[in-house]
């Protein structure tokens, strides 16, 4: 299986890896390929600037590949996939990790279960 994490799998599984669930452990684990998407590095650059969110950015984006992800950058076939989604979820960055995981295509691995709607492949742990 091909994943995308999600912002806070991706951030839990570095600074707080006793936040994942045995399923989100055991399905990273079992991966063929596991991609972090340059949105999800966007959105805690923006929380923690916010103070919503307690880290460093670069330190994260470092982390994919010494994690052994792969990075996924957002493209222009991503950004205008947003458009056509339902409004099942208003988060911008979640829509466009849904339209990243539809197109790519990747089970998108998340604890959010407001995109379970979106696609059988969200992936909810």
């Amino acid at each position: 299986m091909r994943l995308l994490l999600d912002t806070h799998i991706f951030y839990w599984s570095f600074y707080d890896p006793d936040r994942l669930s045995p399923k989100a452990v055991s399905t990273i684990m079992g991966a063929d390929a596991i991609f972090v998407s340059s949105a999800s590095i966007w959105e805690m650059a923006i929380k923690v600037r916010l103070g919503k969110m307690t880290g460093d950015p670069r330190e994260l984006a470092e982390h994919i590949e010494a994690a052994g992800f792969q990075e996924l950058p957002v493209y222009a076939r991503h950004a205008h996939l947003v458009s056509a989604l339902p409004m099942h979820h208003g988060d911008p960055f979640d829509r466009l990790l849904i339209v990243q995981a539809s197109s790519e295509p990747l089970h998108l691995l998340t604890a959010n279960t407001q995109l379970q709607p979106y696609s059988d492949l969200v992936v909810c742990v």
